[in-house]
Parts: structure tokens; sequence; C-alpha cells
């Protein structure tokens, strides 16, 4: 009967190990690393920022921080705390040494005190300590041996309010995410005027390359683009910006849209005419790929993509399925597309 126990402790899924298999690529001595900026949250977000350090950039992520569901969620209503999940996630990305035993362990989640984890703990209580939830995540970087910066979006409390397709109005990002139709529209909601994070949107100024997903759509990815100066930053930055599409269709937020949804949607809340790149799934995945059939696939046809590039945007129509999971994006195909990405970027001297 052991086994019908709940566990009292869990690890959060990880797709770590498929990056040992990746060698790091260095830069040639003469340039400095090229500065790569991840617009998201989330597990998504964090197979974006490995990926980015397995090329040899030098990378931070700008997270959203309206997250309100699970831990995350306990944590703001009943103390107080800024959203850590998502910061959590990136951090352990950015972690030098996935192996270690800290870094294991702020994955955990206690099962018998409402599945908190023990970053999301940790995070919560430095801010409470420390004073400010900066300065928290700057602790953790040093704890984790982080090799790149993790910076929230905005400092101000805010939530999240979306139009669905068919008119209704859904409160909340956890709500959000599980619409049983998609959304047309997001904002955010505060009880003061919302500042962007400085350091949040000189990282997107000094950045040669932002990487936009992958992830949930409306949930991670545009609410950054709400809080002001970060869709401006981006507008004008000289930067190659990369929108990384889902390759499933498998979130109410989303269902039913297809690629050129998702890049129209990019568009319709503050990047209209700022994305470079848009990299989408091209084909049906192979045969190596056991789930293909039970997954409905974002395959992008003619029409989606020459209506992409008729916008200004250069298309990588790839298969990007891995088979270790069908819906998310194989790490090395990944990192090939992003080769070609990089190669768009200006060589800058040290």
């Amino acid at each position: 009967m052991d086994s019908l126990r709940p566990r009292p402790f869990s690890h959060d899924p990880s797709a770590t190990e498929v990056f040992r298999a990746l060698p790091e690529v260095h830069p040639p001595a003469q340039t400095r690393p090229l500065r790569a900026v991840v617009i998201g949250g989330g597990t998504a977000a964090s197979m974006a920022i490995r990926t980015a350090l397995s090329l040899g950039l030098e990378t931070a992520a700008v997270v959203a921080m309206a997250d309100d569901g699970g831990s995350t969620g306990i944590l703001r209503d009943q103390a107080g705390a800024t959203a850590p999940g998502d910061i959590r996630k990136c951090l352990t990305a950015m972690a030098a040494d996935p192996d270690d035993p800290l870094v294991k362990a702020f994955k955990v989640r206690f099962g018998f005190a409402e599945n908190h984890s023990l970053g999301n703990l940790m995070l919560s209580a430095l801010e409470a300590t420390s004073g400010s939830f900066p300065e928290a995540i700057a602790i953790c970087e040093r704890l984790l041996d982080a090799r790149g910066h993790v910076y929230p979006s905005t400092l101000d409390r805010v939530s999240l309010v979306a139009k669905t397709s068919d008119g209704r109005t859904l409160e909340g990002q956890a709500v959000a995410s599980h619409s049983r139709t998609s959304l047309r529209k997001v904002a955010l909601r505060a009880s003061d005027a919302v500042h962007g994070y400085g350091p949040a949107i000189d990282a997107i100024g000094r950045a040669d390359l932002v990487l936009l997903g992958p992830g949930s759509l409306f949930t991670s990815i545009i609410p950054n683009l709400l809080v002001p100066g970060i869709a401006e930053a981006l507008a004008r930055s000289s930067c190659q910006v990369a929108f990384i599409c889902s390759i499933a269709d498998v979130q109410g937020e989303t269902r039913g849209m297809d690629a050129l949804d998702h890049f129209r949607a990019l568009e319709a809340h503050g990047l209209e005419g700022a994305i470079d790149w848009v990299l989408l799934q091209g084909c049906r995945p192979g045969a190596e790929v056991p789930e293909a059939a039970m997954v409905r696939y974002l395959v992008a046809d003619d029409g989606q993509i020459a209506a992409i590039e008729a916008a200004g945007a250069r298309v990588l129509a790839r298969d990007f399925t891995g088979s270790q999971n069908p819906s998310w994006h194989d790490p090395g195909r990944l990192r090939e597309a992003l080769r070609e990405v990089m190669a768009a970027c200006p060589s800058t001297p040290m």
C-alpha cells in the first residue's frame, strides 16, 4: 500500500539532462559574447535559457509577474510576496551545475505543505528578510552560481485580465491559461500605475538577440509586453528579435490558433514591426515521434509563412519536435536554428 501514499517530496519536471549532451560553444577570443535576453516565464523559457547558454551567449531573462496559480498564488495572497514561481524556474535554468544538490533542492515540492517548492519559499523569505525582491533574486543567483541574471519585468503587484474569442472576461493568469476557448486580448490590472523594472529594460537595450518564448503566449510572453517600457525597448532596439512559436496546441488559451494567429497576437500587443524572426513548426513530425497522432501540431502552411514574411519577419520553418516530448522543442534542433539567427546579429569587438 505504500505506493498509494502521496509522496511528501517531488521534483519539478526538467529537460536539463538533454542539455548535458550539447557541448558549449565559445565565441572567438577577439569578440565579446553576444548578449541574449529570453522573455517569458515557466519551464519553456528555461529551455530557451539553457539553449542560449549552450551557445556561449551572455544570457539574461525577463520574466512575467502576473502568475497567481499554485504555490505562487498562495504566497502572493497569504504572504504578500512577489510572484516567485517563474523566477525560480529561470534561476535554476541559469545554474552552472544542474546536479548540485542545492539546485535540485530548489525544485523540490512539499506535498504536505500545499505543494510549495523550496525555491519559492526561499525567494519569498529572502524578499522579506533582505527588504526587496531584486535582492532576493541576487542572493539566489549567488547560491546557485547562476550564469546570467533573471529580472522581473515589473516589481508592481499586477494581475492578468483576459478577453476570450467568444466574448467572455477572465480574471487571473491561472484562470485565463485554462480557458475553454482561445484568448483574444489580455491586459494588466493593478491598484496603481505599473512601472517597468529598470534593469530589465536596460538588459533588452543592451541585447544583441531577444528570444520571445517558447511558452504560453498570453499568460507568459505577452504579460511582459504589457509592462510600460518593455515593448518600447524592443521597438527601438537594434537587436534581432526572434519569436519561438509553440509546436503544438496543448493549452486552452491558444486552442484553435495557428502560427499566424500567434504572430498577430504579438503584433496586437505592442510588437508590430518589431519581430525579425519567427521559428515555427513547418511539417508533421517524423516517425520517430510516437505520440505524433495524439497532438495537434501548429504546422504552418505556405499562406501563413507568406503573411508573416509580408509583415517583415524572416521565417525558419523546421521540424522542431523531440522524441522525448513531441510538444516540446528539441534542444538540438532549436540550437541549430538559433545559430542562423545569431549569424544575423552584428559582430561586436571586445
